[in-house]
């Protein structure tokens, strides 16, 4: 059995595997996508591929639409070139579940699969061939935050950008750049409206790509390469959007398990490869069930039915609400607990975490207990069911590949929100954060991790960090085993109100995380100790 159409026609042979294939005409898709594209994505990788992808299967399957989707990479061509063209760009999505059990599915949605490259003709003008069409309604992306970075710490673009600002739309190279000349192409043949919808998994993220799109057509504008008619094309919301969204899915790598499992299937030709640019992708893609997508409901040239596969269309206000809820106080909270701790007690996956009963408790207290209390409720999800879910139901799935030393990895970029927007409501409620336990044992969890040092005294790898040079360098002196090596080396961080977004002496509970560290620094076994004491 082989993830192409023409190994699609034996099908008797998949549905004794138990892989479901679409019941719509896929090349009848594929015709009426190319001819008239209505929905292009930026960003072709896993994500995408399992839950933009399924949506638009979903649509298809209930004859909702009769368009797929066309993929656009900005980043790995190699992807292009080794997932998707020699499998006629199918998919094989596979849900893992719980009970251990899958469901596998065919998806035949993605229609087409182009390399933003406009060093290459065919290419780029297949693209602008593209975007000056009418009947185009939305473009979506998942590339993730760094692809609308235009500008380094020190605040000047990056060589890369500058290059792009330099040589104008017929060059562009990244990703904003290309999105860029694309909407000029469409602005010049017509100006025909748009909706330009994020779907990463970051704050604000519509607003993000706003601002990037608009502050390079303003170079541009400033170097004479487009016309002050684009910008204000692009700045009239009414014309071109910018919706914001809250994603939320679990997909972890391509595991070894699946890929097994489906050769034993009799599914040939579906091993996972690295790219040259260290992409590690399948023709195959395994998640989790649970997913949820929110977007505001602003699309000027109309779009498909989303809400018929399951996407919450609302408006921005309630975005943002679902976003806040979910990143400071039902998900993100609790993996970076997990993650920090995971990495210190020497596990490998985090549902292994979930059957720890310290951890188990730590995790109910952060988000059950202590986020609960100031949650923001966004009315169209309920935040008590969500958070139930994702304890009992998603972080537990031993099926999950997920490990706490992904999950760590930028845990100083992540602190501020997950911790301290409720370190920062319980101050505004009660006067400071006295009333918290478990948030402070994670805090200390972190600093304690940051040592890399585990709870029997062994060195570990410590993830990536943009500032673990400096939280290093902060925290010099500490041995483990040693807490007279203490000497308030940890007040320099939990007073910095970038990481944490509050001065956590001023909250009330710096001194109590001080207190938590250097319990955890005792010897052998002091944080596994630590953690009785406090969740007992």
């Amino acid at each position: 059995m082989k993830l192409t159409l023409e190994g699609l026609k034996n099908k008797q042979d998949w549905e004794a595997a138990g892989i479901t294939l679409p019941s719509y005409d896929i090349e009848k898709v594929a015709e009426n996508t190319k001819k008239a594209p209505a929905w292009v994505h930026f960003g072709a990788g896993n994500i995408f591929r399992i839950f933009i992808g399924g949506l638009a299967d979903t649509l298809l399957e209930k004859g909702e639409a009769d368009k797929g989707i066309t993929c656009v990479e900005t980043f790995d061509f190699d992807v292009v070139d080794k997932i998707y063209k020699p499998y006629d760009n199918l998919v094989l999505a596979v849900t893992l579940k719980a009970d251990g059990s899958t469901d596998k599915k065919v998806l035949g949605s993605l229609t087409e699969a182009i390399k933003a490259q406009s060093n290459v003709p065919e290419e780029w003008n297949r693209l602008k061939e593209i975007f000056v069409n009418p009947a185009l309604q939305m473009i979506s992306f998942t590339i993730t935050e760094k692809g609308y970075a235009l500008k380094g710490a020190d605040g000047t673009f990056f060589p890369f950008i500058q290059a792009d600002i330099d040589n104008g739309p017929e060059k562009a190279g990244s990703a904003m750049a290309v999105v860029c000349a694309l909407l000029n192409e469409r602005y010049k043949a017509g100006k025909a409206p748009l909706a330009v919808v994020s779907m990463d998994n970051c704050s604000h993220n519509g607003e993000k790509l706003q601002n990037s799109i608009l502050t390079m057509a303003k170079e541009w504008l400033a170097k004479g390469f487009v016309e002050e008619g684009f910008v204000e094309y692009l700045s009239d919301e009414k014309q071109v959007s910018f919706p914001w969204s809250m994603i939320d899915k679990i997909t972890p790598r391509p595991a070894d398990s699946v890929c097994e499992d489906l050769e034993k299937a009799g599914v040939e030709d579906i091993a996972p490869v690295i790219t040259s640019k260290r992409t590690y992708i399948a023709p195959f893609v395994n998640a989790e069930g649970p997913q949820y997508l929110v977007i505001e409901d602003k699309f000027p040239n109309g779009r498909p039915a989303l809400e018929k596969a399951g996407v919450y269309l609302t408006d921005r206000d309630t975005v943002n609400k679902v976003e806040r809820m979910k990143v400071t106080t039902c998900l993100n909270p609790l993996h970076t607990a997990l993650a920090v701790y995971g990495c210190v007690l020497g596990y490998t996956l985090i549902a292994d975490e979930m059957k720890d009963e310290q951890l188990n408790k730590l995790v109910h207290q952060i988000g059950p207990v202590e986020g609960m209390p100031v949650v923001t409720d966004p009315g169209i999800l309920s935040p008590a069911d969500f958070v139930d879910e994702v304890i009992n139901v998603r972080i537990p799935n031993p099926f999950m590949p997920d490990t706490p030393q992904r999950i760590a990895t930028d845990t100083s970029q992540k602190v501020g929100i997950r911790y301290g927007e409720t370190i920062k409501s319980y101050v505004a409620q009660y006067g400071d954060a006295k009333k918290l336990t478990a948030i402070p044992m994670a805090i200390a969890g972190w600093c304690r991790y940051l040592l890399g040092v585990d709870d029997e005294g062994n060195a570990f790898e410590r993830s990536a960090d943009p500032m673990l040079e400096e939280l290093t360098k902060a925290l010099a002196g500490i041995e483990v085993g040693n807490p007279a090596s203490y000497n308030g080396q940890l007040k320099s961080i939990l007073s910095n109100a970038n990481i944490f977004g509050i001065d956590l002496y001023e909250a009330g509970i710096g001194e109590r995380i001080e207190d938590m560290f250097l319990e955890e620094i005792a010897g052998p076994g002091a944080v596994r100790a630590t953690l009785k004491k406090y969740m007992a």
